[in-house]
């Protein structure tokens, strides 16, 4: 029986995916560099060695990461300043029901903690986590399985017993290395023919999380 849940949380919680492409994109252009959205999506919950290789692969080896990041999460926070964030659609209805089937939950982001709380309190969706886990907290980040075998040990569970909620190629490859049943609830893209294999399930949207979990719940059978 389905115990735990683990969510990354940009893309999936939070719309806030969509703003971290757009600002990297425009980051790496005030420094120079012509990147495009497919750019900053093949990083999307990447850790910090991976991007930087993949991005010099794209830039060439003199693609200045720390400075290029620092420019996004300034024009970012600006933005969320100014114009605050969005939960994803049916965010709140599923974390309601979790928290009433009595499903523990934990976040497994990218994200600094301060900033991931600060964010979910602006929407109201803080109380509802039993643990907040960020990369920074682990060894190695996404895809590298550790933050979701974090996350699941934080919450008193071991991953095959723990649902988690994904949007992106890399989050996807740390869940299911983790050994977590892995949900793709897509966001700026479907699933690619190479990550399908690797997926438990696709919901359509975060109200449709409660059609996977309830029969998790009772079946750990295949769909």
């Amino acid at each position: 029986m389905i115990k735990g849940v683990i969510s990354d949380m940009d893309g999936v919680i939070l719309d806030s995916e969509k703003l971290y492409v757009r600002f990297w994109c425009e980051a790496g252009r005030f420094y120079g560099y012509p990147m495009e959205e497919a750019h900053a999506l093949s990083i999307r919950s990447m850790a910090r060695p991976y991007a930087i290789e993949r991005l010099q692969g794209y830039f060439g080896k003199d693609f200045d990461y720390d400075r290029v990041r620092g420019k996004r999460v300034e024009l970012m926070d600006k933005f969320v300043a100014e114009n605050g964030i969005e939960a994803k659609p049916g965010a709140e209805t599923l974390l309601r029901y979790l928290k009433e089937k009595g499903i523990k939950l934990a976040l497994a982001t990218a994200t600094p903690v301060d900033r991931a709380e600060r964010y979910l309190s602006m929407v109201g969706l803080l109380k509802y986590f039993d643990e907040v886990c960020s990369a920074r907290m682990v060894k190695n980040g996404k895809p590298a399985p550790d933050i979701y075998l974090y996350a699941a040990q934080r919450l008193r569970l071991s991953p095959d017993e723990c649902a988690a909620l994904e949007d992106s190629p890399n989050g996807i490859r740390s869940a299911h290395a983790a050994g977590c049943i892995t949900v793709m609830v897509p966001d700026l893209d479907l699933p690619a023919e190479e990550i399908k294999p690797l997926l438990y399930d696709t919901a359509d949207g975060l109200k449709d999380v409660i059609r996977i979990i309830e029969r998790l719940r009772h079946s750990r059978q295949e769909p």
